[in-house]
């Protein structure tokens, strides 16, 4: 099965809300979906976005594919700058287990 990260419309008709979701590739746009990791509603002044960072960072490590639009949310969201860290620690760590 092919999970995709995906946009989910909601809200009324000329004033989109997105819901961040996580979906089998197969299913439609609005239709069913596995988890809800967040929002995006760019309407407000500012643009208000909230990310489950943990799930997202889950979802990813799982192999799970963001869409183009999605993928921008997640950075601005910070989901790619605290994944990379987290796996550079981890080897730096290894280095000095062995080392003793």
């Amino acid at each position: 099965m092919a999970v995709k990260i995906r946009l989910r419309r909601m809200g009324a008709k000329k004033r989109p809300f997105y819901r961040v979701v996580v979906a089998d590739s197969r299913s439609p746009r609005d239709g069913r979906f596995i988890e809800e990791i967040g929002y995006f509603n760019p309407i407000a002044d500012p643009e208000e976005l909230k990310i489950n960072v943990e799930a997202a960072q889950k979802w990813l490590a799982t192999g799970a594919q963001p869409t183009d639009t999605a993928r921008a949310l997640l950075k601005k969201a910070g989901v790619y700058d605290k994944a990379p860290a987290a796996a550079e620690e981890a080897p730096a760590e290894e280095a000095k287990a062995e080392e003793e």
